[in-house]
């Protein structure tokens, strides 16, 4: 199955006078299924339906939408989107029906073969990340806020402290085990990077590396 993953708009969080600016980055996987992954805030509904008409598609294309956790920066669209599955944290709904999956226990949410959502729980206790499967760029897993952006792997005081984590060695452990699957990671709040040997040989060294 072929699938590609495509960053509507990076998502950002920094502090202004005093107060915290943020929004979530914001993708659409193409392919068999087709998803969008975080649909920022209320305020941004022109902006989905432009980056999705940039791609050809309408918000009724959409078989999956996908919040990775409760946030309201990361679900403040998913109305847009009433003909898709909807999985917010490990809650899987469509309409008025909702859908018993074992998140809970570490059950991946299987679409097929090259997609899936996995339960990474550390920022919120029902944290998931999409793992999808590509041709151009290997394994992808937009991970949400599991990782803010890129900079936290050096500095570690992002995740922990200035986003703020429910269980942080939950985190680290759900954080190393993508870090040792993932080719690119897309973070919650800045742009896909790729994940380097170095950062692999980290996470299997870690004394929170899930195994």
């Amino acid at each position: 199955m072929s699938y590609s993953v495509h960053v509507l708009y990076d998502g950002y969080s920094r502090m202004e006078d005093s107060k915290m600016k943020a929004n979530c980055t914001c993708t659409l996987i193409k392919g068999p299924n087709k998803m969008i992954v975080d649909t920022m805030t209320a305020w941004d509904r022109l902006k989905i339906i432009s980056g999705l008409d940039s791609h050809g598609i309408c918000c009724d294309d959409i078989n999956y939408a996908v919040g990775t956790h409760g946030h309201s920066d990361h679900l403040g669209n998913l109305n847009l989107f009433t003909k898709a599955k909807h999985i917010v944290g490990y809650i899987v709904s469509h309409e008025d029906e909702f859908f018993i999956h074992p998140f809970d226990t570490g059950e991946p949410f299987k679409i097929d073969e090259a997609l899936q959502v996995i339960p990474t729980p550390g920022h919120t206790s029902a944290d998931v990340s999409v793992v999808v499967e590509t041709q151009d760029l290997g394994t992808v897993v937009i991970a949400g806020d599991l990782f803010e952006r890129e900079e936290d792997i050096a500095d570690p005081s992002l995740w922990k402290y200035i986003a703020g984590s429910e269980n942080p060695e939950s985190q680290e452990k759900n954080r190393n085990k993508v870090l040792v699957i993932a080719d690119y990671i897309i973070p919650g709040h800045g742009p896909m990077f790729k994940v380097t040997e170095h950062m692999k040989e980290a996470a299997k060294g870690s004394s929170f590396n899930g195994t």
